[in-house]
């Protein structure tokens, strides 16, 4: 008698990578498990006995994607010598990054997720953290930079990291529109020509 389930040599890490790249793409909703098991390779049975369902997976995707797709992006904001040196690379790693490529879809799966009714609670919960999370790294360089005397005391520091956040996201929908790296670019130098005078 047959056994239903995974087959054999199932790849729960490239499926979840198929599957990440699939939700990026295409969104939650629009998303159909056929698409899914067309994409990770396998039958309906071995991904709810891998994953679930299809909310759990996303829910794996989606960290999935802020573990493997982020850094690159966001660890830039850590490597410049200055906060403002920190912003700078960290917008110009995105002009890179959000526009489509062959390897990966446009814009940013974490911005562009959950905005709308139709997501699941608890979708909308963990993307709404992971966003939280990007405008927390951005304070945090700009409340070391006030310490260190790069940036006035009296600086606005959440009005400044809502904007450069702001600035990111609408990089990311500009590019899911079909924004060019060029573009981008120049999005990036008209956003570091508003930083506050230093101290």
């Amino acid at each position: 008698m047959a056994v239903i389930g995974r087959p054999r040599g199932f790849d729960r890490d490239a499926a979840l990578e198929a599957a990440m790249f699939l939700f990026w793409r295409k969104g939650f909703a629009t998303t159909s498990m056929n698409d899914l098991c067309d994409a990770m390779g396998v039958r309906s049975p071995s991904l709810y006995a891998a994953f679930g369902s299809k909310e759990a997976l996303y829910l794996e995707a989606i960290e999935h994607y802020v573990r493997t797709q982020g850094p690159p992006v966001w660890d830039k904001l850590a490597e410049g010598a200055t906060a403002r040196a920190g912003i700078e690379k960290l917008l110009i790693a995105g002009t890179g990054s959000l526009p489509k490529s062959r390897a990966t879809p446009a814009g940013c799966m974490a911005v562009l997720a959950a905005v709308g009714d139709e997501w699941p609670a608890a979708i909308t919960r963990v993307v709404k953290k992971v966003r939280l999370e990007m405008l927390g790294m951005l304070r945090s360089r700009l409340e070391t930079a006030v310490a260190k005397g790069e940036l006035r005391a009296s600086t606005d520091i959440n009005g400044l990291s809502r904007f450069y956040l702001s600035v990111f996201q609408g990089m990311a929908i500009q590019a899911r529109d079909g924004a060019s790296q060029a573009e981008l670019k120049a999005v990036a130098a008209t956003a570091m020509a508003g930083w506050p005078d230093d101290a």
